[in-house]
């Protein structure tokens, strides 16, 4: 396994857990507990979604990196637009399920956009690194002071999360919970951003335990 592939590995065991630990925290939630059996299905595939997507900024950044040239603008913004080919594909996966779904691109594509680049710049960043470096924990640590690598793991889960967010205030809920579809959407991402801090802080210390 290259290291990008390695990279591309910590990335979904990462979303995984983030994922696990969100939907548990959501079945002792209120009015959460009552909207999951509609929205539970589309967070499991969101997530298959957000790992591919991942897998093709932390791969390209590898392919910038053998060259020498971090991925331009230009090249990110190719990024952008090879996502929703996953988007369709998900949408696809979703069509199987008794729900409806617009993904209001207005809305995501300057969110998702802010988290490729962040992404990208941290996977160029630590994979250049790790060639001088011995395994990914020290590569990281070798990238970034502390408190600026837990930042940095918060924002990517954060903006997932905001993503997410909008994503669901899109699914088709039954008439009775349709008035507090904004509580929910607006529930679920405190209850994202609250289990992306706790993550944030867990991975960091793993990073750096001695």
């Amino acid at each position: 396994m290259d290291r990008s592939d390695a990279l591309v590995a910590l990335d979904r065991k990462i979303l995984d857990a983030y994922s696990r630990r969100t939907t548990n925290a959501l079945r002792a939630a209120l009015p959460l507990r009552i909207a999951l059996p509609h929205i539970e299905p589309v967070l499991a595939r969101n997530v298959a979604k957000e790992m591919q997507k991942d897998a093709l900024v932390i791969r390209r950044a590898g392919e910038a990196l053998s060259v020498g040239v971090p991925p331009s603008g230009e090249a990110l913004r190719r990024l952008l637009e090879a996502t929703k080919e996953i988007d369709r594909a998900f949408l696809t996966q979703v069509g199987s399920l008794p729900l409806r779904i617009v993904i209001p691109y207005e809305e995501i594509m300057p969110i998702r956009m802010e988290r490729i680049e962040r992404l990208s710049g941290a996977a160029y960043r630590v994979l250049d690194a790790w060639q001088r470096q011995s395994g990914v924990r020290a590569a990281m640590q070798a990238s970034y002071a502390r408190a600026e690598l837990e930042r940095l793991l918060l924002d990517l889960l954060q903006l997932y999360a905001l993503e997410t967010r909008i994503l669901s205030r899109s699914v088709r809920l039954p008439m009775l919970l349709a008035p507090v579809r904004e509580r929910i959407a607006q529930s679920l991402q405190g209850i994202m951003n609250d289990t992306a801090k706790r993550l944030a802080a867990e991975l960091t210390s793993v990073v750096y335990r001695r």
